[in-house]
């Protein structure tokens, strides 16, 4: 069995047990390790089918994990390119998620940070989701552009119809921004991880044994994850806001108007820093599902009441 999936099944974790795990997941060190250094610890892992992450005792093995769950995608096999690594997440999006807030003076200036933020997270969403099932290169590639070019448009609507009306009601105008960010977010994972559920998905027994496919269990994967997307971009373009609305009503802002932006700025890194591993920990990677919930020729197939399916991040 790939051993990250063989941590993901027998390691039932909790939520603040899996935040804990991201936290260490999400180090920016992570990004860095050598192919030579993986290559080790996954050997070590693969040699060592009883090894267990809270073994405190043995430190190596307690890294070999943190290593391979880390650069590893648990269906393939393969390494995740290092830019979009989940420890990649915060420093490449912090910037488009901020930027993408910004008014814009013009329909140029607003493009690029809209066109940065739905191009990286369908990136991000296609290599980190499931790979189980069959696809060919150019139908990752033709799903990716859709869900860049759909999500892009709906990014920049809420903007346009600003410049174009002058909206008096101020909450609409804040507010606005935010649940459309929320919910193209939302909507980037739908779109780039749709295959997942019009072929199914590989679901599994205890053993790591394939009984089938499922669309169902696909389904309920993707939309799990465009649930903890629409939370972690819509909490982190939130909290700054509201800091920001109580900011403009000080002193300090009226002596350095200029430092609301940096206020932002560095609020947002802070929201995003809790948030990233706040998201990822809501659902689990490799989730549980009821055998009779799938369909019938995989009920038929297997006498399991429950069976497992990589949930993605």
């Amino acid at each position: 069995m790939e051993p990250n999936v063989r941590f993901w099944i027998t390691e039932r974790q909790s939520f603040i047990q899996r935040l804990l795990q991201w936290t260490e997941l999400l180090d920016p060190t992570n990004l860095v390790i050598s192919v030579g250094k993986i290559e080790k610890s996954r050997q070590l892992l693969l040699t060592n089918e009883d090894a267990s992450i809270h073994d405190l005792e043995d430190q190596r093995i307690r890294e070999a994990w943190k290593r391979s769950l880390s650069t590893v995608h648990p269906d393939n096999s393969k390494l995740i390119p290092v830019p979009f690594r989940p420890a990649a997440l915060l420093p490449f999006m912090t910037p488009m998620v901020f930027l993408s807030l910004v008014p814009g003076k013009n329909l140029k200036s607003m493009i690029l940070p809209q066109l940065s933020f739905c191009s990286y997270g369908a990136g991000f969403n296609i290599i980190n989701g499931n790979a189980s099932y069959n696809r060919h290169p150019y139908e990752s590639v033709l799903v990716g552009a859709g869900a860049v070019a759909s999500t892009t448009f709906f990014a920049l609507l809420p903007h346009l119809l600003l410049m174009k009306y002058e909206l008096k009601h101020i909450l609409l105008r804040r507010t606005l921004p935010i649940v459309v960010l929320a919910h193209v977010s939302a909507l980037n994972v739908l779109v780039s991880r749709s295959l997942e559920t019009t072929r199914g998905i590989e679901v599994m027994d205890k053993e790591g044994k394939v009984i089938g496919y499922s669309r169902k269990a696909g389904a309920k994967a993707v939309k799990d994850t465009a649930t903890s997307r629409a939370m972690l971009f819509g909490t982190s373009a939130l909290i700054p806001e509201v800091f920001s609305h109580f900011y403009k009503r000080t002193q300090l802002f009226v002596r350095y108007p200029r430092s609301l932006w940096t206020l932002k700025l560095s609020c947002t890194i802070l929201v995003m820093g809790l948030m990233v591993p706040v998201s990822f920990s809501v659902f689990p990677n490799i989730e549980r599902i009821q055998c009779n919930k799938l369909e019938e020729e995989i009920q038929s197939a297997t006498e399991e009441t429950e069976l497992f399916y990589n949930r993605g991040v």
